[in-house]
C-alpha cells in the first residue's frame, strides 16, 4: 500500500429513465471506498447535464453548443484515475458519456481509466471495446482488466447487491489495485516529467 491516497473519479455513463446504472454504480462504489488507496468522487452524468442546463440560461434561448463542462472539468482535472460504469446502448456506450469526454481534453491525459460495464448476452464489453479507442486518442492508459455483468437486472438482488458477490468481489478487487498501481506510477511520471498532450 502507498502512503497517499489517489482521488478516483467514477463516472456513470447512463442518462435514460429507468436506468440500472445507479444499482451497479451503488454497489462498485461500496468496493472502491473500501480500498486503502482511493479516495471516491461519484461523477454522474445524467445530473451534471442536468446541472448545466439548469444553471445556463444561454442553453435555454439556444444560443450555445450543449458542453457538460459546468462543475465536472476540475473534479476530472483533480482526479488521478477513472472508472467508467457503462450500459452497452446499440452495441456501443451512451451518447451523453461520449459528449462529456469530448468536451474535456487535457484531464483525461496520461491517467489511466478502467471500466465495469453491463448490459444483455455481452455484459456491455462491446461498449468497452469502443471506449478505448476514445481513451487511446485522449492519451490515456485502459485496463486490461473490466468488470462485466451479463444480464444484469437478473444478477441483483432487490438490496442492490450481486446474487453471488463472490466473482464481482474479486474481479472488484483486481481492477481496483492494478488500477492503484497505473495511477501511482502515472502520478508519479507526471510530476517528474509533465505530460505533452
Amino acid at each position: 500500500m502507498w502512503d497517499d491516497q489517489l482521488r478516483l473519479a467514477l463516472i456513470v455513463a447512463s442518462v435514460r429513465e429507468g436506468r440500472f446504472a445507479t444499482t451497479v454504480a451503488d454497489w462498485f462504489a461500496g468496493e472502491a471506498t473500501t480500498h486503502p488507496d482511493f479516495d471516491v468522487d461519484v461523477i454522474d452524468v445524467r445530473e451534471a447535464m442536468r446541472t448545466m442546463v439548469k444553471d445556463d440560461p444561454a442553453v435555454h434561448s439556444g444560443a450555445v453548443e450543449l458542453s457538460p463542462r459546468l462543475g465536472v472539468a476540475s473534479r476530472l482535472d483533480t482526479a488521478d484515475a477513472f472508472v467508467v460504469i457503462t450500459p452497452e446502448y446499440n452495441h456501443s456506450y451512451p451518447a451523453a458519456l461520449k459528449i462529456l469526454i469530448d468536451a474535456h481534453h487535457v484531464e483525461w491525459a496520461a491517467k489511466p481509466v478502467a471500466f465495469v460495464a453491463y448490459g444483455g448476452l455481452s455484459g456491455g464489453l462491446r461498449a468497452v471495446e469502443h471506449l478505448r479507442a476514445v481513451f487511446a486518442e485522449l492519451h490515456a492508459t485502459t485496463l486490461r482488466d473490466t468488470v462485466s455483468f451479463h444480464g444484469a437486472r437478473a444478477r441483483f438482488g432487490p438490496d442492490g447487491q450481486p446474487h453471488d458477490p463472490t466473482g464481482p468481489t474479486e474481479a472488484a478487487k483486481l481492477l481496483l489495485d492494478r488500477l492503484a498501481w497505473w495511477a501511482h506510477a502515472l502520478r508519479a511520471a507526471r510530476a517528474t516529467h509533465p505530460y505533452a498532450a
